[in-house]
């Protein structure tokens, strides 16, 4: 999680926090907590480091059973403003660190602490701890009338779900993930179906097969599944996967060409490179066309990282298209540029039409 999103934590949100407490359990002191909770080290706390250590300030305020602390924390949460989604996964964060123990009150606390946030990072820790277990009451899930719970029955068991602890049992074999999935696949709901499909995208990252496979299924069982499964095979897609892309109805580009080509072949960093071509078919339409760039990047010691951009994508009826494009190079927290020579990539289809190098000063 971002660095920035550290300060979500901050003096309003804990006295929010303090004062429903309060109002929840009056022997909770409010002030107490949050002296406890701006500590000396709290400026040099991250995202997460402010979560547990928040965490660990209710276990020591809170001077009860597990239970009861549970049975106030509830109460505490459905009073605390839905807006606070993120902040909120504290709570969550309280069952992980507190509640292994207590499998059947922290599993329902979870269910109730999803909804309006998230539990996809708590329940992880059960999910290594009690696997079976977890797994059964995630599969019951699947059913809820919450959208809520029933994403959380996918997206907490996603194997590689970012910022999280990954689940090796189930990178390694994603049969029983894949089984969670099959009872969400025909849900109404958008929210879980983007986590259905980010689920497919992280298993197509170690099991590419298992997951063409599944794509062919389910779109020969419902065309409609077509934008999830898109969106599930998107790691496919983006690599180039002849399969995949047949799959989705991008075919062979042998009668597609490309004209015109130009580019800014010298580009200072803060400023932009562009590019423009014009595509064109013998055939009297260029047809159904995914466009992309890919720029292959330097990186220190004399590496290179390559990444694809989509440009665009659909069914054109004219037999020519014309492309103009910008990638900018100014500074952003999530990637470093280096100078030197950088290689753009045209792709259409998985297919690279052209390529041309260009310098970064």
């Amino acid at each position: 999680m971002s660095n920035s999103l550290k300060n979500l934590y901050n003096q309003d949100y804990i006295s929010l926090l303090s004062s429903t407490l309060n109002q929840v359990e009056k022997s909770f002191i409010p002030e107490a907590f949050i002296r406890l909770v701006f500590d000396d080290l709290w400026s040099q706390r991250e995202l997460k480091q402010r979560m547990h250590h928040i965490a660990y300030c209710l276990h020591e305020s809170l001077n009860f059973s597990y239970s009861h602390v549970i049975f106030i924390l509830e109460k505490v949460f459905f009073k605390m403003n839905s807006a606070y989604a993120l902040e909120n996964m504290i709570f969550q964060d309280y069952v992980q660190i507190y509640g292994l123990d207590s499998f059947a009150i922290s599993m329902s606390a979870l269910e109730k602490f999803t909804q309006g946030s998230s539990s996809e990072f708590a329940i992880r820790a059960f999910l290594i701890s009690y696997e079976e277990q977890t797994l059964e009451i995630m599969r019951a899930w699947t059913q809820s009338p919450n959208e809520d719970v029933r994403r959380l029955a996918s997206e907490g068991c996603r194997p590689r779900l970012p910022w999280a602890v990954a689940l090796k049992r189930f990178k390694s074999d994603p049969t029983k993930v894949l089984e969670i999935l099959e009872l969400l696949k025909n849900d109404n709901s958008a929210y879980v179906k983007k986590s259905v499909a980010n689920s497919l995208n992280d298993i197509s990252k170690d099991h590419p097969q298992r997951v063409k496979e599944l794509a062919r299924r389910w779109l020969k069982e419902d065309e409609k599944k077509y934008s999830l499964l898109k969106h599930g095979c998107r790691t496919l897609l983006k690599a180039g996967d002849k399969e995949t892309l047949g799959l989705f109805g991008f075919k062979s580009i042998q009668e597609l060409h490309l004209k015109n080509f130009y580019y800014t072949s010298v580009v200072k960093k803060g400023e932009e490179l562009f590019f423009n071509f014009e595509l064109f078919s013998t055939k009297k339409c260029l047809g159904k066309l995914r466009i992309e760039f890919a720029i292959e990047f330097v990186r220190l010691r004399s590496r290179f990282s390559k990444k694809v951009f989509k440009i665009a994508e659909g069914d054109f009826l004219s037999s020519t298209k014309k492309v103009c494009k910008v990638y900018s190079f100014k500074k952003i927290s999530t990637r470093q540029y280096y100078k030197g020579k950088h290689k753009l990539f045209i792709i259409v289809n998985g297919e690279t039409l052209h390529e041309v190098g260009f310098e970064l000063n």
